[in-house]
């Protein structure tokens, strides 16, 4: 393994991301840039889960304004990381990179139910492990999820590749020019704040267990290989002070 700063990271996605400039649906030319970089750090030997979102498929609000049941939604949010799950699987293969999905929400056919211990497994044996379905249960996000299977799999990092946002502010950069940006937080800092890098049960379990987040740029080339490896770039949210 290349000196690197993290050995099992957790890998968390966005389905907005996945969409690129499209805003819905799945880009090819995005995700195949993806993987590239999941591809290069993988090739360092560091063990990588990746948990996705399914913004870019089906959202909550869209289920609000039908005045859909909570639950309902949810559920259908759940199948959409599984899509993404599937399609991301399927280019990190294609680029040489052994890749497992597991679900939350049991579906046999396509991939394998959620096992914690065969999770580390898979990674032990330098796969790609993907978590789709969420937690399985409505009413959590796919940040909860992030923190709770880097918890179960003793994950050293949770790395948040956001789309073109390169760190937590303490407003959004996108509508206020002088939002200053945070160099380091404790997830403290962020709960107390009310700083929207995760939500207050994702930050909450992360504070908890002591699992610390990097904020970063998803859209710069050699983002994730230069948290990887050390580099200070975004905001690094640590689990205690």
């Amino acid at each position: 393994m290349a000196n690197t700063k993290y050995s099992r990271v957790i890998l968390k996605l966005s389905g907005e991301a996945i969409a690129g400039e499209n805003g819905f649906g799945i880009n090819p030319k995005v995700i195949t840039e993806m993987v590239k970089e999941v591809k290069d750090v993988h090739d360092l030997g560091v063990e990588i889960a990746i948990v996705v979102g399914g913004g870019n498929i089906w959202r909550g609000s869209i289920g609000e304004e039908m005045g859909m049941e909570r639950a309902q939604a949810d559920y259908m949010g759940m199948l959409a990381t599984i899509m993404n799950a599937l399609a991301l699987q399927d280019v990190l293969e294609n680029h040489g990179v052994p890749t497992r999905v597991q679900t939350s929400v049991e579906m046999r056919q396509i991939a394998e139910p959620y096992i914690r211990r065969r999770a580390i497994r898979h990674l032990e044996k330098g796969r790609v492990v993907i978590f789709a379905g969420g937690t399985g249960n409505p009413y959590f996000t796919t940040d909860t999820t992030a923190a709770l299977r880097a918890a179960e799999i003793n994950a050293e990092v949770i790395l948040m590749a956001k789309n073109n946002v390169d760190g937590v502010y303490d407003s959004d950069p996108r509508l206020n020019e002088s939002a200053q940006k945070f160099e380091e937080l404790t997830h403290l800092d962020v709960i107390s704040k009310g700083l929207k890098v995760m939500d207050a049960t994702a930050s909450s379990l992360s504070m908890d267990n002591d699992i610390p987040l990097v904020v970063f740029n998803l859209n710069v080339p050699g983002n994730i290989r230069r948290v990887i490896l050390g580099e200070n770039i975004g905001t690094t949210v640590k689990g205690h002070e």
